[in-house]
């Protein structure tokens, strides 16, 4: 795929993920589930079925362009991946935390292309680095932490070591992306999302204020067209209140209301194929 024009291969990608969508699995259950609760979110009437299914399907077309995208990002000159983002909001924000010398976190939902506002912030000489699930097979996640550093994107595999590294990273004043709308780990902080109770990750939160780094809400959203729009919110609030574990769960929670703002935006693009609330149930 990555030989492939990227038109060619998101055009492939998105008719194989409709494909994909026709068929009976947990994966598109649980999709189904979190699109009917936010496209529900705040009304009492229920989204007629045939709704629910066209958005399902976008969910997995869009699910597909994410991969062909990502596969064919390694080959892209700094001139096309320029061209096809557009910064709409935001890169004052994180100029200014970078000139402030303390690094950088931007928290980032599974939406959309993030890989492309990695490659994108790297050529704009802020190189980022992400921490990531690993890969089955092993090969397959070697390749894709190959390719990403290719275009100036580090990744940390998961793990207990990668905490120690994005520490490191923010110390010498970098910048650092975290997805962390999955409790991956099953050991975050509750908090509300998308109006329900689920656990998110505590380091973002826990890194920035041990740190004194900057703490943004992030997103890069996947058109309109071939084109992508990111995203970066003002700075979020770090002030501390009292003791240390009740002051990370407020600023996760922060994070959650602006992640859950992002997400209402374009929820077909939330790459999520589980049920994050009821997951956190059965962790509680």
């Amino acid at each position: 795929m990555e030989r492939l024009p990227v038109d060619v291969a998101v055009s492939l990608a998105e008719r194989l993920g409709w494909l994909a969508s026709l068929v009976p699995t947990p994966a598109r259950d649980a999709a189904r589930e979190n699109l009917r609760r936010i496209t529900e979110h705040g009304t009492e009437t229920p989204i007629d079925e045939r709704v629910l299914d066209r958005w399902v399907r976008r969910s997995f077309a869009s699910y597909g362009r994410y991969w062909a995208e990502g596969a064919t990002l390694p080959v892209q000159s700094a001139a096309t991946i320029l061209d096809r983002i557009d910064l709409v909001e935001g890169l004052d924000h994180l100029e200014a935390a970078m000139a402030a010398g303390h690094g950088c976190i931007v928290a980032l939902p599974h939406i959309g292309s993030w890989e492309w506002g990695g490659a994108m912030l790297a050529h704009l000489g802020f190189p980022m680095t992400a921490i990531a699930e690993e890969l089955d097979p092993p090969e397959l996640f070697s390749w894709f932490v190959a390719k990403r550093e290719q275009m100036g994107l580090k990744i940390e595999p998961l793990g207990p070591d990668a905490g120690r590294a994005v520490m490191g990273v923010l110390k010498e004043g970098g910048l650092v992306g975290l997805l962390c709308d999955r409790d991956i780990e099953s050991s975050g902080i509750e908090v509300e999302l998308l109006g329900a109770t689920t656990t998110m990750p505590a380091g973002p939160a826990t890194m920035a204020l041990r740190t004194g780094a900057t703490l943004l809400a992030g997103v890069i959203y996947s058109g309109p067209g071939r084109q992508h729009a990111a995203m970066l919110s003002p700075p979020l609030d770090l002030t501390r209140h009292g003791r240390m574990r009740d002051d990370v769960a407020a600023l996760t929670q922060q994070i959650a209301d602006q992640l859950s703002v992002l997400i209402r935006r374009a929820p077909e693009q939330w790459h999520v194929f589980s049920d994050p609330f009821e997951e956190a149930e059965h962790t509680s």
